[in-house]
């Protein structure tokens, strides 16, 4: 036996030894439980972390969101119906937040519900533009994925603190206006530059992670699709709209929904880029429930809980009138 051979055969044994140990263990609990309950001694560890912390978080939400006082433990907190739900939505006129009595939550729905249409709609299409680009026999093609990909690795608080040290006042892109003798810009001061930042930098920020995803799609899509559509004389737009599209739909939807319930969330990146201001003009959901959970005096948990299930139970009809809808046309 050679000795690449040896090696090779002691590595197998080492590799199998902790299988060997737990064998008569696995034997054992075998006859215990019997062959047919055997499938839920793997599934219960598994089980059981989902249950603690997925499950059980819901479950405590809910009664934070029915129970009062700033109170942490649950014993400590008396019960008090949908009280909480009946401030958030106690407004006179709900299109002018100033007439409700939760103002800031009005004005946080109101510009997610502006932000995420638009960030998404953004998102996707430069992703698919960039994977469409990647997708050619370019030169440097893997340099240029993982130069798209990398600002995804980026902590979001590192990419918020590199994107306002260009934008304050005294920085890089002020910087380079002024040298070519263009008025610096309080980028981040005015709500409406203030906003189209924030939309930006969270595209810049994590549309590589959806570009990838629909790269992989237009890289399953066959070729021989492609040579046929060729061969036909078919123009580019056509072979892209009725070729492209209409195979690369599924992998859209996970893209879509996925970006949508990140749009959603989004937190870190406004909230160290811009803290919600101008005012409340970039502040999101996820932002109003952590300032009324945690960072104003006294803490409101019970209404941050019942805004978070809000925002929970809006992302699940929404994902579910997505999903009806694409195995509608899936059907035709």
């Amino acid at each position: 036996m050679s000795a690449r051979s040896q090696f090779a055969a002691a590595t197998g044994t080492i590799a199998a030894l902790p299988a060997r140990l737990i064998e008569p263990l696995m034997y054992g609990l075998q006859r215990l439980v019997g062959i047919k309950r055997m499938p839920w001694v793997f599934l219960i560890p598994n089980l059981t972390a989902v249950v603690l912390f997925a499950l059980l978080p819901v479950f405590i939400n809910i009664f934070y969101s029915v129970s009062g006082s700033d109170r942490l433990f649950p014993w400590d907190r008396p019960l008090i119906g949908g009280a909480n739900y009946a401030t958030l939505f106690d407004c006179g006129n709900y299109l002018d937040p100033s007439t409700c009595s939760r103002d800031l939550f009005w004005r946080a729905l109101g510009n997610t519900t502006v932000f995420v249409p638009i960030q998404v709609t953004v998102m996707i299409g430069v992703a698919l533009i960039t994977a469409l680009c990647l997708n050619r026999e370019i030169r440097g093609r893997g340099f240029f994925r993982g130069i798209f990909f990398f600002p995804v690795m980026l902590s979001p608080v590192v990419v918020a603190l590199m994107w306002q040290w260009i934008l304050q006042r005294n920085g890089a892109l002020n910087g380079l206006m002024g040298a070519v003798g263009l008025t610096p810009v309080n980028w981040l001061v005015f709500p409406n530059t203030a906003f189209f930042w924030s939309v930006f930098i969270t595209v810049w920020a994590h549309m590589g992670f959806y570009t990838i995803i629909l790269l992989a799609g237009l890289q399953a899509i066959p070729r021989d699709v492609y040579e046929a559509a060729r061969m036909d004389s078919a123009s580019p737009w056509r072979s892209f709209t009725k070729i492209t599209l209409p195979l690369l739909k599924p992998v859209l939807l996970v893209v879509f929904i996925l970006a949508v319930i990140r749009s959603v969330q989004t937190f870190d990146e406004l909230y160290v880029l811009t803290g919600g201001g101008p005012g409340s003009a970039t502040m999101l959901m996820v932002q109003y429930i952590y300032e009324v959970g945690f960072a104003s005096q006294p803490r409101n948990f019970g209404l941050a809980a019942a805004a978070s299930l809000l925002l929970g139970l809006a992302l699940l009809i929404f994902t579910a009138i997505q999903m009806r809808i694409s195995r509608g046309g899936a059907n035709d």
